[in-house]
């Protein structure tokens, strides 16, 4: 990679491979309902970015040269195992997960947060640019990406995202983040030199961004990746002035956008801007903005985030139903109880399933009046005494797109004594909980299909 000559941009020497030990601050893990980064005690010497970028910027990207890029790109770094990861990633070289989760190239055992495994992922990026597998362009652009999942097909525009707008919520949150992934993020992006997971965000749509978008998708995309769970994943480059100055425009327009998915990597992006912005770093230097995709709210598709309970709670079958008539009119049914509207929940125990209607009026508040806080309000909670999702081993998470077989499979085998399907999280209920400045509650939304790993990466040391 090029450097653009600003030492603090560069505090790793990522041709080499090589990586010093880094202090890193120590947060708690315990923060406040409407906790932001902005807000946090815990950074004695954190400060915002100051707002002198626009929103949405373009960035010269590295990329897979095209004969390059089925192998290159990898599913998300967080979705896999190590040895999962080994697994998509034998016999191919070039795959991405060489990079984003490094540890399959050293020693089996090897600790995921060991200085070498950081080193191993700079060295391992460099290589594959040496051999001419990744490659930069040569100047600033944005790029448009499709991901095509079954019938379903979004298309969003690549940017860096600006720090500052995060710092300052513009860029907006609802979930709170663990210090501990932050400080990975942290490592592996100062390591690499370079942001290599994409943030994915959301924004309300805009005639001038379709019609852009349009334009660029008319024309023959740089490459078109079928990854190994069938999903399609295309990636045009936006590089003519007249469109990059018709997004930039378009995104300062807006008020704020969403983080859908992407919390701990947006963090990181913010620690590793204030390090930078503290060792003398300009405040539209690279490290100022970070990886994001960000696409129509519209066309975004959230599954639905069910829940199975290992027990209940002391109860009989008989007297579970029982207590649940407090809050719910319950309705055995034939077939699966897969709910079709809010505040409604389909219950499932060995062999039978049940419709739950909620009763009671529903509170205003946007968290509140959540799904699966009306659940673990009046139901998890005061039935089963399931109080906090994080930690109670009672209770596990099963992603919708596995389907509510997979809930009759871990009840029925005796793993689990009941399962609870939801109604989906709407994009409307996510922006009403990150506009009021709160957060969700775990494990509330599931974002299908996601972005890989690979197709763009954002260095920086660019200029």
């Amino acid at each position: 990679m090029a450097s653009d000559g600003k030492a603090s941009d560069s505090p790793v020497a990522i041709h080499t491979g090589q990586i010093e030990a880094q202090a890193l601050p120590k947060k708690p893990l315990a923060r406040a309902p409407g906790w932001t980064k902005r807000q946090d005690p815990c950074h004695a010497d954190w400060k915002p970015a100051a707002m002198s970028l626009p929103l949405f910027r373009p960035f010269p990207g590295l990329r897979p040269a095209a004969a390059h890029a089925t192998e290159v790109a990898a599913p998300p770094y967080d979705v896999l195992t190590s040895e999962e990861a080994a697994e998509l990633a034998a016999g191919k070289t070039w795959s991405f997960l060489h990079i984003s989760k490094p540890e399959i190239d050293l020693p089996a055992g090897t600790d995921v947060h060991a200085p070498a495994v950081y080193a191993k992922a700079a060295e391992n990026l460099n290589r594959m640019i040496a051999e001419g597998v990744l490659c930069r362009d040569p100047s600033p652009c944005f790029y448009i990406y499709r991901l095509e999942m079954g019938g379903h097909v979004q298309t969003g525009i690549v940017g860096g995202g600006s720090v500052a707008a995060y710092d300052a919520n513009r860029i907006r949150k609802h979930e709170f983040t663990r210090p501990d992934k932050e400080d990975d993020r942290v490592r592996q992006i100062d390591a690499c030199n370079a942001q290599t997971g994409p943030v994915l965000l959301a924004h309300r749509s805009s005639e001038a961004l379709t019609a852009v978008v349009a334009k660029t998708t008319a024309a023959a995309p740089a490459y078109r990746v079928e990854a190994v769970d069938g999903n399609v994943h295309t990636l045009w480059v936006m590089g003519d002035p007249a469109s990059i100055a018709t997004v930039t425009a378009a995104f300062d327009a807006m008020p704020a956008v969403y983080i859908a998915d992407g919390h701990h990597r947006s963090a990181a992006a913010s620690r590793v801007a204030a390090a930078r912005r503290k060792a003398g770093a300009a405040a539209d230097a690279p490290s100022q903005s970070f990886l994001t995709v960000s696409f129509p709210i519209e066309e975004m598709k959230i599954f639905d985030y069910n829940r199975v309970v290992r027990d209940l709670n002391g109860l009989s079958r008989e007297q579970f139903l029982a207590r649940l008539e407090k809050e719910f009119v319950v309705q055995p049914v034939s077939g699966q109880a897969r709910p079709t509207e809010p505040r409604t929940v389909g219950l499932y125990l060995p062999g039978q399933w049940y419709r739950l209607s909620l009763k009671n009026a529903v509170p205003s508040d946007p968290v509140a009046r959540l799904d699966v806080s009306l659940l673990t309000d009046r139901l998890l909670a005061p039935v089963l005494g399931i109080v906090d999702l994080r930690k109670d081993k009672r209770i596990d998470f099963v992603g919708g797109k596995r389907g509510l077989g997979e809930l009759e499979k871990r009840v029925d085998s005796g793993e689990m004594a009941a399962a609870f399907a939801l109604f989906a999280t709407r994009m409307e209920d996510l922006v009403a909980v990150a506009d009021a400045g709160q957060v969700m509650p775990p494990k509330s939304t599931w974002f299908e299909p996601k972005l890989a790993d690979g197709m763009v990466s954002y260095p920086l040391d660019w200029s």
